[in-house]
């Protein structure tokens, strides 16, 4: 009888601990999808609401490698290097930004919500499917937005500056555009919706978007009806005429449908992916910044008020008399396939970069988990380290002259830093990380030497 009792213990502990892996994996892969149970993603308290984005990092992981599989195995074109580490270098410093930068976007909510309208139960079912309608219709005015303002669209045109459309497009985020939010989803606080519900569906809504920036899925039935699809969502990122301003949905395409923005995906027309106006740079952080530049140029050469205000708040395409999105006949229609920006670097350099990005996603991961306890100056030291970290990178795709200048200053850095400080707190990889820093280090003081002299030697020609 003992023996049964306790088989039947270890057995009932071996299922649970199966069900609590299943659960590990099946929850966040569910969040991907919006496939979640109301029940147990409502929340009273906005501090009980999980990170399901930062759950949700190891599949990001594994589907971006799967992608990468099936488009090699199946031989749907190539996923470019620098490219790819462009946007997953936009992930990592919209990350680091947001730590140190904290978003305002709710502010008020909680204010409005003492005077809300409507009492909705936080664990009602129906307060959760009035939170992700609202917050998914919230999100398409948003967007919308940040393509007809001109200022909003200069945060956001970084997500669109890829020529390829993968997963890891997905991850190209501006440092900036979550800053021009502010208002959206503050009236769903008037309707009862209680805070913790907007932060778990933002969440959601984000997810979701991460799957459909694919070429590997072609259609998805009658789901395209209803859902913003890889379909759906190709046509909204592509720069031809007939995509421009078209498919701003997050989750349900029937915004679109609605309010007059849906384009369906043509068959027989390949789709140019970037901007209209392609920047030609692999460097994050003049992508972040350079269209910020352009808007406020074009607002300056205006010749009255109005005119520069309207440079600023209305589209893109707008100039003194035209609508205000512009005049569709002017703009250049790009057609598939144009020339794509792809510098190529040596093989030991390419070598050398992947590592060092490798490194830094680490350096990133222990920043993004430790920052809370960290002092402020210790924060801004990892702040202004990876930004360098990602910046030079995009500047030695791009060939820029002073790059071995800085790369060698950043390595010098890394290592007066870490030789008595522990950075991941595990000795051999510490140890590891420092030992290649210094190798860097002479590597690149070497190249900068040769720079100097090159410079010195084209001086005296001059």
């Amino acid at each position: 009888m003992k023996i049964r009792e306790a088989c039947s213990c270890i057995f009932g502990v071996e299922r649970q601990c199966q069900w609590s892996i299943m659960s590990g994996v099946l929850q966040p892969l569910g969040s991907l999808f919006y496939i979640v149970d109301p029940n147990s993603t409502a929340f009273k308290e906005p501090d009980d609401v999980p990170n399901y984005t930062n759950e949700a990092i190891p599949l990001f992981i594994a589907f971006i490698v799967l992608e990468w599989l099936v488009v090699k195995l199946k031989k749907l074109g190539k996923i470019r290097h620098n490219d790819f580490i462009n946007s997953l270098s936009h992930g990592i410093v919209y990350d680091v930004f947001g730590v140190v930068f904290r978003s305002f976007t709710l502010w008020g909510y909680d204010w409005l919500y003492e005077r809300r309208v409507i009492d909705l139960d936080w664990s009602s079912p129906v307060t959760w499917w009035v939170a992700a309608l609202g917050v998914d219709l919230g999100y398409y005015w948003f967007h919308r937005a940040t393509h007809e303002v001109n200022l909003i669209w200069a945060s956001h045109q970084v997500h669109h500056s890829s020529e390829e459309y993968n997963l890891s497009t997905a991850l190209r985020q501006s440092m900036f555009q979550r800053y021009f939010s502010f208002g959206v989803y503050q009236p769903l606080a008037l309707l009862g919706v209680p805070l913790s519900a907007i932060l778990v569906h933002a969440q959601f809504n984000l997810l979701y978007q991460f799957w459909i920036h694919t070429e590997v899925v072609k259609n998805c039935g009658p789901l395209e009806w209803v859902l913003n699809t890889p379909s759906h969502h190709r046509v909204h990122h592509g720069a031809s005429k007939w995509c421009l301003d078209k498919n701003y949905a997050g989750v349900l395409i029937i915004w679109d449908r609605l309010f007059g923005t849906f384009e369906p995906e043509r068959k027989d027309e390949k789709i140019a992916y970037g901007l209209v106006g392609q920047p030609q740079s692999q460097n994050v952080l003049w992508l972040q910044f350079f269209y910020f530049g352009a808007v406020f140029q074009k607002a300056r050469s205006m010749s009255t008020c109005g005119d520069a205000l309207r440079a600023l708040f209305y589209g893109p395409g707008w100039f003194p008399g035209t609508p205000r999105l512009g005049d569709p006949d002017t703009f250049p229609d790009v057609r598939a396939p144009r020339a794509k920006y792809d510098p190529q670097l040596p093989l030991w350099q390419e070598v050398y970069v992947v590592v060092h990005f490798l490194v830094i996603m680490i350096l990133h991961n222990i920043f993004i988990s430790q920052s809370a306890t960290l002092s402020w100056i210790t924060v801004l030291m990892f702040f202004v380290f990876i930004f360098v970290s990602v910046g030079i990178i995009g500047a030695m795709y791009d060939g820029w002259w002073w790059a071995p200048l800085v790369e060698a200053a950043r390595c010098v850095a890394y290592v007066a830093y870490a030789r008595d400080m522990a950075v991941t707190n595990i000795v051999l990889l510490d140890t590891a990380i420092l030992a290649y820093f210094a190798m860097s280090t002479l590597l690149w003081v070497s190249q900068s030497l040769a720079v100097v002299k090159a410079t010195v030697k084209a001086a005296k020609l001059e």
